[in-house]
């Protein structure tokens, strides 16, 4: 990257006119070297962000993915340099001046020691989770190409920055030949920030969702082999169903005509068991949520789910995907004497869906309890089975939109199971940030844990052990490792408290917060936050089975039991 020449006499922005001065007497040899030329305090912040990127974060990188969070981070620090040069400046009240070749030699020689520490020690970081975690897939190829990942990026982001730059200046070009100039520059400003914003959201974002959306539409229409329809009328989709099998969708169908039978389930208790009863409505069973839920609870209702004892509605992450581990957990606790709701309101994946679909989720939530609860609040009491309500990651967002707080979870349900809530959820966030005074934002207790409680490990406990947790229970489970849990847009600007407490087993404790960077860093995490094993990220399995178990209350059940449960639910784990 060649040297920047001077800004503009006034300290700010070159204009037009400069870049044309310093065109013309030969600094930077035309236009295309003067995309690419670069100031020295903007290479400077680039090299410390790019160098503070191979930081840890929550999960293990690839080299791609390393590539792309160094590449977008040296942009940021790129702009960051050249803001406080600019500001610099301004208090000293004198213009730019260029940089001697021999302070260009410095950064030089600098950039490449550093950034070799930097890539060295990261990549021995990357081994310390991945051993953590027990991952042991790892491309070696790619973490050697992800310094040039990182270069493509950020050029890419430079070039596109200046672009957005030479469009104002053109933008305050031709304002200036009929307002005055500073007027020009501040409203082409405003004009090519609209033009930019409007762009961004209107035609890519919109067109990257519709066009995910489109695609995973027709994968919504496949039924995955070995998935067949289900021959019992406990089931939607069945004989005498009021759903019918092909309106289900792809994941309605996996959950309709799988899971264990009633003979499985009384291996394990070495009772009679019974069948368990499942509901589901797709995307094209009905054409609005609120309908779609009352069809579910119709045909829950037609198969005899208000007669279990026990019933869960379970609300779904974005594609209408159940994890069947929550499900089957339940079910086989519960000896099959249960029934199961749920509803599908997107076609997309859940981390898509985590950033585009939260008000379908809200809606799906809370239209589908509504619906169960006004059935089953006209029964006698003596005849209403207990009632649970459950979810994970988007699931857990809409579960939890169907109540007000603590009270309206205790006085409404049996007990809630909520497994990797995103940091967005308006209850979590609640319970989490008026926590009681001393405890972590890793495992906060809320009120003495007396209905709400928090926990990494299920099987070692709920804090707080010492206190009576009675009636309903509400248990929150959190990887300490789930990118889901701990991502949001305030990573960016503010330290959590949950990056500067006790980190969990598997997060190491050399994960700091840099500002800008763990943003990007997280951020970075949150598609891959379930291709780790079970037990770290976003993959929830076993967890159910200590959670399902604190939260029902079955009787008769030893730790073998669990242990057996445990073997069911996640083989091989």
């Amino acid at each position: 990257m060649s040297p920047d020449p001077p800004e503009s006499p006034s300290g700010g922005p070159p204009s037009r006119e400069d870049e044309d001065r310093v065109d013309r007497s030969g600094g930077t040899g035309g236009k295309l070297r003067r995309l690419f030329r670069g100031t020295l305090p903007g290479c400077w912040g680039a090299l410390l962000l790019a160098c503070l990127s191979f930081t840890p974060s929550l999960l293990p990188r690839g080299g791609v993915l390393q590539g792309l969070v160094c590449g977008i981070s040296a942009a940021i620090g790129y702009g960051l340099g050249v803001v406080a040069a600019w500001v610099w400046r301004a208090f000293a009240d004198r213009e730019a001046r260029s940089a001697s070749h021999r302070s260009w030699l410095v950064w030089l020689v600098c950039a490449i020691v550093l950034f070799a520490i930097s890539f060295a020690v990261g990549q021995y970081w990357q081994h310390e989770i991945r051993r953590l975690m027990d991952v042991r897939d790892h491309n070696v190829l790619a973490t050697v190409a992800s310094p040039l990942v990182a270069v493509v990026v950020f050029f890419l982001l430079l070039l596109t920055g200046r672009g957005v730059r030479g469009l104002y200046h053109r933008a305050a070009d031709l304002l200036g030949r009929r307002i005055g100039r500073r007027a020009a520059r501040a409203v082409g400003w405003l004009v090519v920030a609209g033009l930019a914003g409007t762009t961004f959201t209107g035609l890519l974002l919109d067109g990257f969702v519709n066009a995910a959306n489109e695609t995973f539409s027709l994968r919504d229409t496949q039924t995955p082999e070995g998935v067949r329809q289900p021959a019992t009328a406990l089931r939607s989709g069945g004989p005498g169903s009021l759903v019918p099998w092909d309106s289900l969708g792809r994941e309605g169908r996996v959950f309709t005509g799988s899971g264990p039978s009633a003979p499985d389930i009384g291996a394990f208790t070495h009772r009679t068991a019974q069948e368990p009863i499942r509901a589901y409505a797709g995307l094209a069973t009905s054409e609005d949520t609120e309908s779609r839920a009352a069809r579910a609870v119709a045909d829950l209702e037609r198969a005899g789910g208000f007669e279990r004892a026990n019933l869960l509605v379970m609300t779904t992450t974005g594609s209408g995907w159940v994890d069947p581990a929550a499900v089957d957990t339940f079910e086989y606790l519960g000896n099959g004497d249960s029934a199961t709701v749920a509803i599908q309101y997107s076609y997309l994946p859940s981390w898509l869906s985590y950033l585009v679909d939260q008000s379908k989720a809200r809606a799906a939530g809370r239209e589908l309890f509504d619906a169960v609860y006004d059935t089953w609040s006209d029964l006698p009491q003596d005849r209403r089975p207990r009632l649970f309500v459950a979810g994970e990651s988007l699931g857990s967002f809409g579960g939890e939109t169907a109540f007000s707080g603590e009270y309206d979870l205790r006085n409404r349900t049996a007990g809630t199971l909520f497994a990797g809530p995103p940091n967005f959820n308006t209850l979590f966030r609640e319970f989490s940030d008026d926590r009681d005074p001393g405890s972590p934002e890793v495992e906060p207790v809320y009120k003495a844990g007396r209905t709400v409680r928090f926990t990494d490990d299920p099987a070692t406990g709920m804090p707080p052990a010492d206190r009576p947790w009675e009636d309903t229970r509400v248990l929150y489970l959190m990887n300490p490792s789930d990118p889901i849990v701990w991502w949001s847009p305030d990573l960016a600007l503010s330290e959590p408290d949950w990056i500067g407490e006790a980190p969990g087993d598997d997060v190491l404790e050399e994960m700091v917060w840099v500002p800008f960077v763990t943003f990007w860093q997280v951020t970075a995490d949150l598609p891959f936050a379930a291709n780790v094993p079970d037990g770290h990220g976003h993959t929830y399995k076993v967890a159910y089975v200590d959670g399902w178990n604190a939260v029902m209350r079955p009787s008769g059940l030893t730790a073998q039991d669990l242990d057996r449960l445990r073997e069911i639910v996640a083989p091989g784990r």
